[in-house]
């Protein structure tokens, strides 16, 4: 079924050639974004717990429009309206950047942006999880509220919302397939490209599928890995927190009615 992947293209290269290609762009793309969006993400996540009402406000209305307008309208804002509505001079210095650069970073800004949105309500969320007690203990002893924020709660509240992190990353590795539509031979362009020059579409796709698939797999065990490396002691799963009882200690329950007696 793959065995067109293999058939040489006019070029002289290979059918596969073109998808690692594309697999490159989209590591690429997923890689700096992800960065991106982390560093935002973390950053706006604070902002919407801060007292200053300035900052929370600040912060909530550029989640709201950045989680409310779909990833594929903000990619076409990127590319085709932000050159617009600069000054000439930069805008015509962003309409030639060469590429295929001229529609990676667009699209880098794009899914980094978009994705830090998501990341900042779970920042938030992780850091509204915590107990009060946490910021009061750290008043009693003299910590400031940015030391506060980085020394406690903040470190905290990310080894809490790993698991849901874990969805985010897998979904940038997804959301980079939208930047074919500005021209970024990623992965899926690569797929509908091959697609339309041997018409044998079961296979361009059905391999794309197969990639993303292990991307999000791999992607997957990794977040895993890192959830078990930090995750905070006590909030583990049920299954991982009761654990059976030993044969010495069934013995000394099965003993204490004995030894009930003989205090008695």
């Amino acid at each position: 079924m793959f065995a067109v992947l293999l058939e040489q293209t006019a070029d002289g290269q290979r059918y596969i050639d073109w998808l690692v290609s594309g697999l490159g762009w989209t590591l690429a793309l997923a890689f700096f974004g992800w960065w991106i969006a982390f560093a935002v993400g973390v950053i706006v996540g604070i902002g919407r717990t801060v007292q200053n009402r300035a900052v929370a406000a600040l912060a909530r209305l550029y989640v709201e429009i950045f989680r409310n307008i779909p990833v594929l309208v903000q990619m076409f804002l990127w590319y085709f309206v932000l050159p617009e509505i600069l000054p000439v001079a930069l805008g015509n210095a962003i309409k030639q950047i060469p590429p295929p650069w001229g529609s990676f970073f667009p699209a880098l800004v794009c899914l980094g942006l978009y994705t830090a949105a998501r990341i900042a309500e779970q920042v938030r969320a992780g850091i509204e999880a915590l107990p009060k007690g946490q910021v009061e203990a750290a008043s009693a002893l003299g910590l400031s509220g940015y030391l506060t924020y980085r020394h406690v709660i903040v470190p905290q509240a990310l080894r809490l919302i790993i698991p849901s992190l874990t969805s985010e990353v897998m979904g940038i590795y997804k959301n980079t397939s939208v930047a074919l539509t500005i021209g970024l031979m990623e992965l899926t362009a690569q797929a509908r490209q091959i697609s339309e020059a041997t018409f044998q579409t079961f296979a361009a796709f059905g391999a794309a599928t197969l990639v993303y698939l292990a991307l999000a797999l791999i992607a997957y065990q990794g977040m895993a890995l890192i959830d078990r490396a930090v995750r905070i002691p006590g909030t583990g799963r049920g299954e991982d927190a009761v654990k059976p009882a030993t044969p010495r200690a069934t013995e000394q329950i099965g003993d204490l009615p004995d030894a009930m007696e003989v205090v008695k």
